[in-house]
Formats: C-alpha cells, structure tokens, sequence
C-alpha cells in the first residue's frame, strides 16, 4: 500500500469543514495535489492538534503548530502519530512519502521501512517551486 503524509499549515479556512479542505495555503493546495498525483491508497494529514488526521474528517479550525513545541512534546505527539499510524497501516510493508517539515517528520521517518521524503532539504519557497512544477505538468 502507497501512503502519503502532509503537514498541515498554520493558514485555515475559519469554519468547520473536512481536513482536506480546512488547510487554506498555496502551499498546502500543491501538496494535496501532487499527493493525489502519486495515485496513493491512503493520504493522512499530520496535524499538530489532532495528529494522524483522515482528510474526509471534519474539525474546527485551530491554532497550534509544532514550531514552538519544546522536543519532548514533539516526541510525544510523534509516538502517539505512529501508534494511530500503526492502527491503519503497516510500518514494515507500506511505502511512505512523506511532505513535511524536519519538526513533523522528527521521530517518525525512522519507523517507517519504506519510506520517502521528497523536498528534504528545501527550503518552505524551493518546496512551493518543486510541488508548483509537479502539480501544473
């Protein structure tokens, strides 16, 4: 099974509504793009309030991010983020791509077998130019 992970944004629409549609940044808009272009069997988003989110699910917006998190919060969102991802996947079997920042994906890519980071090492304009050509071919 093909799984990608996206990082959510701190930009969100200002009403309830489906994950996949809360998160309201050019950024975010690329990333769901090209993730749908990989043809994956599962997309989740990594939510800094609610961790391993489906994206049909509807939530309220909020304002949290891991940004300013000190790293043992970090680490515990993380584990908590593998054990949900552990329920709906399987960590040894499944490829991952992950579309995240070094904080999201901190304690996580290394439990996953199988596992992609794309725009590693870019930074937040070069991952906007990388997914802006990979979503307009």
């Amino acid at each position: 099974m093909k799984v990608v992970l996206i990082q959510c944004v701190k930009k969100k629409k200002p009403y309830r509504c489906k994950v996949k549609d809360l998160y309201d940044s050019t950024w975010f808009h690329y990333a769901w793009c090209y993730a749908q272009s990989q043809k994956p069997d599962k997309i989740f988003i990594l939510s800094a309030k609610y961790g391993l989110v489906d994206p049909e699910m509807e939530i309220e917006p909020y304002e949290e991010t891991l940004n300013d998190k000190p790293n043992s919060e970090i680490c515990t969102w993380a584990s908590n983020l593998l054990d949900s991802l552990r329920q709906r996947t399987d960590v040894t079997k499944d490829t991952f791509v992950i579309l995240a920042g070094e904080k999201y994906r901190r304690n996580l890519d290394d439990h996953l077998d199988k596992c992609t980071i794309p725009m590693k090492g870019l930074k937040i304009g070069q991952q906007l130019k990388w997914l802006k050509a990979r979503c307009t071919q």
